[in-house]
């Protein structure tokens, strides 16, 4: 197999000076936190950075990254309240968790089960990092009267597709950045085999007519995707184009289901949304109909009111990288979002 791509190769154009690493090893887990050291002794509350990695890569390669992060906040916007501190970690079937290299690859890489061991892989570590988040103070600050009162998450590519679920499934996650990742399974893999010409796509009319629920996409599948991806838990499975659902407004009916779901997993938390125009991987189309949909949702006057912030920025001759100038609006969101952290439950003003 070729090598793979790395997206964070070339993310920063000047490294970090380097931060302390400590290694733990939790749940069966080997987890390495960055910034401990640097978090000053008077500051008692803890602000965690959680920093998914790409497919085909380890925990390695968001090294530099988590140092960046903490370096500007330490330097240019660190308060005496809320310190920050960066955790990173294998996800399944990588690194140190490696159990089968083809279960990592694509269609066209000889793997036939490429849409279950995608979505099976970061779904795990969703649940995973909410594993982690339940038990990692209490081997950071055995003998402290330290708490960590904010989760955020950064995720790209598969590590983006992490932090979706992330945000919709933990209540502790109050903000996250999704760098080429997609909330939006069915439209990602649909368009990821119409391009791969499978079978199951192309001898169909309309072509993709009977790809969700072929072996390519089987029944079982369907049913784990609509408990988990944000999409489709909001909007199920599609029996017609997502873009074309999402122009609609919600029935009352569909108002009085939808409301209570998105009180209990998006109210008032915050989004940063990343993407290469570029991206043939992960084009940014994809999970543009959803996210258009949630624009739509939380402007003022809208059907919900829940005080979701969400930012949709796509960078011009990108590709499925991240990009020095998504780094440094990571930078700006994640000071933004810790300089409010005392009221960081608070319902604030949409942003469109």
């Amino acid at each position: 197999m070729a090598a793979a791509l790395n997206p964070m190769e070339g993310s920063l154009l000047t490294p970090a000076p380097p931060v302390s690493r400590k290694t733990f090893v939790i749940a069966g887990i080997v987890v390495t936190v960055h910034g401990l050291d640097e978090v000053p002794q008077c500051v008692a509350r803890t602000a965690c950075l959680w920093l998914l990695h790409p497919r085909l890569q380890t925990q390695e390669c968001m090294g530099l990254l988590a140092a960046a992060c903490l370096d500007n906040w330490n330097h240019h916007h660190q308060s005496q309240e809320t310190g920050l501190i960066a955790v990173t970690f294998d996800q399944r079937n990588h690194g140190t968790r490696e159990v089968d290299p083809l279960s990592n690859e694509a269609w066209r890489s000889g793997n036939q089960q490429h849409a279950q061991d995608m979505f099976s892989i970061y779904h795990g570590t969703s649940t995973d990092t909410s594993l982690l988040m339940t038990y990692l103070s209490s081997y950071i600050y055995p003998s402290s009267n330290r708490e960590i009162v904010s989760h955020l998450v950064l995720g790209v590519s598969l590590g983006g597709h992490a932090a979706w679920q992330c945000l919709f499934h933990d209540p502790r996650v109050s903000a996250a950045i999704v760098v080429i990742g997609c909330p939006d399974y069915f439209s990602l893999m649909s368009d990821r085999a119409r391009l791969s010409k499978l079978p199951s796509w192309t001898e169909s009319s309309p072509p993709g007519r009977h790809f969700l629920g072929s072996p390519d996409f089987p029944p079982g599948l369907l049913n784990s995707v609509e408990v988990h991806d944000p999409a489709a838990m909001m909007l199920g499975k599609p029996n017609r184009p997502v873009r074309e659902i999402v122009k609609e407004l919600p029935s009352v009916t569909e108002q009085a289901r939808l409301l209570p779901l998105m009180q209990s997993t998006i109210q008032g938390k915050r989004i940063l949304n990343l993407a290469g125009a570029a991206d043939k991987l992960v084009p940014h189309k994809c999970g543009q109909a959803f996210i258009e949909y949630l624009k739509r949702a939380v402007a003022p006057g809208s059907w919900f009111s829940g005080g979701l912030y969400l930012e949709d920025l796509q960078f011009e001759g990108v590709g499925h990288q991240m990009s020095p100038a998504m780094v440094e609006q990571t930078f700006r969101f994640i000071a933004d979002t810790l300089l409010q952290i005392g009221d960081i439950t608070t319902p604030t003003t949409s942003k469109i």
